[in-house]
């Protein structure tokens, strides 16, 4: 299969910050841009030579879109799979329909990855109240667990804590009255996350593991290299990535989203079929970064270096920064010489809302996240993060 060079056209599907960093880092290798969402004026929209504000069921306008492109590729795994598939009819989509149906949909995600013998936390199927109920009180349970929805949840959204005694019907309808996996309670250590890049040819590189700190279910601060795990823990982590990503035959970029037990034991939580939060550090601390592997490996070309040159951590920076009295302090940020900022380009900061992230260098990686939630905090002028 030929490659696709530099001075053609690109396709994403999603156009959020994801779609715009993604084009930046095609616009450096030569390539044109094309994004579709059901948004205009969006981050990648600001970024690229066209922007395409249509439904994801407009069949006609996916056509379009999809004959003025040589390849799409994804920033939003929420498409659904008759959009990729009208698609591909014309042009190569990369991660495929297949990989889609599979990672945006957790019912589907945990039975293939039981299916490939990946340890998971434990898990069941339910399809009514009475079977969570049922369930409950069986031993992979022991009477609590989490209620997830199989489709349309991110960021913790779409998602019930559960115990014996609740009112379940009342938890069940509130998720929408609709198929849900019910998942056990980790007592875990951390949370880390590989991202796998793979290319047309199966050529595999791997970003990571790497550290994360979640608050309020949303990605606060990812720390690399992740040396409070073992070299046995990080191997496994790495495996796994490649034995999903050649598995699904993923062409593109995949993340795997980890609990680590105590002991060093891995389950996958989730997996995520495009670049991820957690890489956005890639941009500053690596040799080529996650986008720029995203780009090589949908248009087939060599993979990049994975190589992290000085150890970093990411902050997230939601819209509660913008609370601070007068705004954030942008010039005493862009004063620290080992920060780097990273704004996404949209206009209404909310709670909760990525509005950008910042990335620190340092000599380690515990240094590098000190200086990062310093960094969050001198942006704030000096009202803590909640």
């Amino acid at each position: 299969m030929k490659p696709i060079l530099p001075g053609a056209t690109l396709g994403v599907l999603g156009s959020g910050q994801l779609g715009r960093m993604f084009a930046i880092a095609a616009r450096r290798l030569g390539y044109r841009i094309e994004v579709y969402s059901p948004d205009s004026q969006t981050p990648a929209g600001q970024v690229c030579d066209r922007e395409w504000a249509a439904a994801y069921d407009d069949l006609d306008q996916l056509r379009a879109f999809a004959a003025g492109v040589d390849v799409v590729t994804l920033e939003f795994e929420n498409v659904s799979a008759d959009a990729v598939n009208t698609i591909e009819r014309t042009t190569p989509v990369r991660p495929g329909p297949g990989v889609l149906e599979t990672a945006q949909h957790r019912s589907r995600e945990k039975s293939a990855l039981r299916r490939m013998g990946i340890p998971t936390a434990p898990f069941a199927i339910v399809r009514s109240a009475r079977e969570v109920e049922d369930a409950l009180p069986g031993p992979e349970f022991q009477g609590e667990g989490i209620l997830k929805t199989s489709a349309w949840g991110y960021d913790g959204k779409g998602q019930r804590r559960l115990a014996s005694g609740d009112d379940l019907s009342a938890a069940w309808q509130s998720l929408g009255d609709q198929e849900c996996v019910l998942e056990g309670i980790i007592d875990f250590e951390c949370e880390a996350s590989a991202i796998g890049v793979r290319g047309l040819d199966g050529e595999f590189r791997t970003f990571g593991p790497f550290l994360n700190e979640h608050r309020n279910h949303i990605l606060d601060v990812t720390i690399a290299p992740a040396e409070q795990l073992s070299d046995r823990t990080r191997r496994e982590a790495l495996d796994i990535t490649r034995t999903i990503m050649d598995s699904l035959n993923v062409v593109g970029v995949l993340c795997v989203e980890f609990f680590v037990e105590r002991g060093g034991r891995l389950l996958v939580n989730e997996l995520a079929p495009r670049p991820h939060n957690s890489g956005h550090l890639t941009i500053d601390a690596h040799r080529c970064c996650q986008f720029e592997q995203q780009v090589r490996s949908v248009c087939g070309l060599p993979l990049g270096s994975v190589e992290q040159l000085q150890p970093a951590a990411m902050a997230n920076l939601l819209g509660d920064v913008w609370d601070a009295p007068g705004g954030p302090d942008w010039q005493s940020l862009l004063a620290l010489p080992d920060v780097k900022l990273h704004l996404y380009g949209k206009d209404e900061p909310r709670a909760g809302r990525k509005m950008g992230h910042l990335t620190a260098l340092a000599e380690t990686p515990s240094a590098a996240e000190a200086l990062a939630r310093q960094a969050r905090e001198t942006l704030c002028a000096g009202r803590r993060i909640r």
